[in-house]
């Protein structure tokens, strides 16, 4: 097994999936970076919370940018050769496993009214913290979007959604469970 340490990177660069380099400011690598970033956060949200809706909605979750960060880390000119080498695009399908959980939340009569301050306990926080991270995330998304450089604009629908998952999950996290735990 080969080391971790290329030194492709040492002048700036990076690659993307198939071998294309390009300066490590580039959009697409802020891009796929915010949503890498994210999902680092979304582990530590899971690993902070003891509620097993929660912990199981969010590993699901990760598991869906990973497809988001494989898409962001190809370029246009690269999409048909990614698709046609068995590699999965962000779909509407994703979009509506986010919509079934905001549903389920909703449904549980969680609060979205005025302004929430972060910080109730550690697994809002981070739930926020992360939130405030997948906002960012689609900021570099838009970017590369008004650039002409993203195929797919589920993508932007992908995170928006999320966000706004994310927020409700937040507020869950510093209710009372007084019914149980949604259900979908």
């Amino acid at each position: 097994m080969g080391s971790i340490v290329t030194r492709t990177g040492d002048a700036g660069t990076t690659g993307l999936m198939y071998n294309r380099r390009v300066p490590k400011s580039h959009p697409r690598v802020e891009a796929y970076g915010g949503v890498d970033e994210l999902n680092a956060a979304l582990g530590m949200a899971r690993a902070s919370t003891g509620d097993p809706f929660l912990g199981g909605s969010l590993l699901a979750i990760q598991k869906h940018l990973v497809v988001v960060m494989g898409e962001l880390a190809t370029g246009v000119e690269d999409l048909e050769r990614y698709v046609r080498d068995g590699f999965q695009l962000v779909t509407a399908a994703q979009v509506a496993v986010l919509d079934d959980l905001v549903t389920a939340l909703e449904a549980r009569k969680i609060s979205f009214s005025g302004w929430a301050t972060p910080g109730a306990n550690p697994s809002a926080a981070t739930l926020d913290l992360a939130r405030t991270i997948c906002r960012r995330a689609e900021r570099r998304v838009v970017a590369l979007h008004e650039a002409g450089d993203l195929r797919n604009a589920e993508i932007l629908v992908f995170l928006n959604r999320l966000s706004d998952l994310l927020w409700l999950m937040a507020r869950w996290a510093e209710s009372p469970r007084e019914g149980g735990e949604p259900t979908m």
